[in-house]
């Protein structure tokens, strides 16, 4: 798979507050991706846990260290009584087979 493409995918992901489509992230570059071309290389990717690891190694071993963990983790925070922002939106939680307003998702630094 090609490097190039899962950085642009990866970080279109990680920046979206939204839905995130084919269709939005050929706008990005440009245009210089399809729709089309998006999700053939999509559908391109195989493999699980070794070969993502296999992927973001190189990644965590540069940033490691022996003062603490980088945690992170899938969870929504419920925040019912706050507007709407580029933080807090709706979030389909499966543990409530609903959806919730709330912010998705945390990273946590933790010293040892």
């Amino acid at each position: 798979m090609d490097r190039q493409f899962l950085d642009l995918y990866s970080d279109y992901l990680i920046s979206s507050f939204g839905k995130v489509t084919a269709t939005g992230l050929s706008e990005l570059p440009d245009g210089e991706l399809s729709h089309d071309q998006i999700t053939s290389r999509l559908r391109q990717i195989t493999g699980g846990s070794p070969e993502l690891w296999h992927l973001v190694k190189p990644t965590i071993r540069k940033h490691e260290s022996e003062d603490g963990v980088l945690i992170f983790d899938d969870t929504l925070e419920y925040k019912p009584y706050t507007d709407e922002n580029k933080i807090v939106g709706w979030y389909f939680d499966h543990s409530k087979n609903r959806s919730i307003k709330g912010i998705n998702g945390s990273l946590m630094w933790v010293n040892r």
